[in-house]
């Protein structure tokens, strides 16, 4: 047994157009990250859609920062109840691993740059916080973007003031973890009604969250400023009383479209 080797995350994400991390998950551009942080959970689910990706959105989280947009590359891991047995069969795995410390903490170890934690807990609140504020700096620090987690979190004062950081969750509770086995570090995991993956993009909104596979990442991102470009030309038209809001608000007409295109040829887009 072996807990997220690089091999296995390659061989889960094959059609992967980019470099990937040490630990094999791919590495969306942060250019593209940067991007993300502007598209909105229905422009991004558009896409996917029309690339026949319709389990990819989860809501009805307690989000910590509603206001904040939260986007990177997905660490993923199950949890399950414990059972005595195969927890000793984790245990031993994560010796022989050299991994330390409890085996929420052997998660943690893994996040770098531009991270977001995705792990499921098959919603336990109580006994089931998988982070608290310490643990949160320790993401943080990393240069972890926040997390997501299928359970609960505890000490959120403190979590709550950590800059450019957030939560979503099942719920708070001041219990700490106990009794769950990792079972699953870097492969698919189940959120709610959506699947996700190693090094998917995580894009958090108020909405809820949305997973997305990296080698439509670029194509979320283009179309997403597509939408704003168009929104900013129909609004500048309809203003200057070119056309009619129905001409704008349908289907664009052939004339539109190529004076959208020269203006902006224009603008220098």
């Amino acid at each position: 047994m072996r807990l997220g080797s690089p091999e296995d995350v390659i061989a889960l994400t094959p059609q992967n157009p980019y470099d990937r991390t040490e630990d094999g998950r791919p590495r969306v551009l942060d250019d593209i990250l940067k991007r993300m942080e502007l598209v909105t959970l229905e422009e991004a689910w558009g896409v996917l859609r029309r690339n026949g990706y319709h389990w990819q959105f989860e809501g009805d989280w307690v989000n910590m920062h509603p206001d904040r947009a939260m986007v990177g590359r997905a660490i993923t891991a199950v949890f399950t109840p414990v059972r005595p047995d195969l927890n000793d069969v984790v245990n031993a795995t994560g010796e022989a691993e050299d991994r330390h410390g409890s085996q929420n903490n052997w998660v943690i170890h893994t996040v770098g740059e531009g991270d977001v934690i995705v792990a499921d807990l098959f919603g336990k609140l109580r006994d089931g916080t998988f982070v608290g504020d310490n643990l949160s700096n320790a993401i943080q620090g990393a240069g972890g973007r926040g997390l997501v987690v299928n359970g609960g979190v505890r000490d959120t004062a403190r979590i709550y003031e950590l800059d450019d950081f957030n939560v979503y969750c099942r719920g708070y509770d001041p219990t700490a973890i106990r009794d769950m086995t990792l079972i699953s570090l870097n492969g698919p995991a189940r959120m709610g009604q959506a699947t996700a993956m190693p090094g998917d993009i995580v894009l958090g909104a108020r909405g809820g969250i949305i997973f997305i596979p990296p080698h439509l990442a670029e194509e979320v991102v283009v179309s997403s400023e597509n939408v704003r470009l168009r929104d900013v030309f129909g609004h500048q038209r309809l203003r200057e009383g070119k056309y009619s809001s129905g001409e704008i608000d349908t289907q664009w007409s052939p004339q539109i479209e190529e004076d959208f295109e020269n203006w902006k040829r224009e603008r220098g887009e």
